[in-house]
């Protein structure tokens, strides 16, 4: 049914829970299981309001993306922990919602798995987060939100 599964990892414990559910459908079905990290990009621009930086300090762009695949291979090292098998990592700079859609539809990928709520979300757990809210309303394939 499902060949190859999307999980959107931010390091939040809600999104290794999603990752879990996704180790457990691969088991039934043999699937790949794509682990995607998106970070939100930032311009040159904003990051030259940044006065008085150290020689050593690094473009916001670079700390994120090192931070995100930090997050995409820590995620893998649990997949492999937990039992699942055939894991690729990725990470992707943008609007979350939008590159987690889009990589899914490039990807032909048949079910995305997502957590109800990141890293940014607030912490009663009573809302569906804005990132899985979007991510539901304009994939294309199944969305599992966990």
């Amino acid at each position: 049914m499902f060949t190859k599964i999307l999980v959107a990892v931010d390091g939040s414990e809600s999104s290794f829970e999603a990752m879990d559910k996704a180790i457990g459908l691969q088991k039934l079905m043999d699937a790949e299981i794509y682990l995607l990290c998106v970070y939100k990009h930032h311009s040159l621009f904003e990051a030259s309001l940044s006065i008085g930086r150290p020689e050593g300090m690094d473009i916001p762009d670079k700390v994120l993306s090192e931070y995100a695949k930090d997050i995409v291979e820590h995620a893998k090292a649990l997949a492999a922990e937990r039992g699942g098998k055939n894991v690729r990592g990725f990470v992707k700079a943008g609007k979350p919602s939008k590159v987690i859609v889009d990589f899914a539809e490039d990807k032909g990928v048949d079910l995305i798995v997502i957590g109800t709520q990141g890293t940014h979300s607030g912490k009663d757990g009573m809302f569906l987060g804005s990132v899985s809210h979007r991510v539901a309303s304009n994939a294309k394939c199944p969305v599992l939100v966990v």
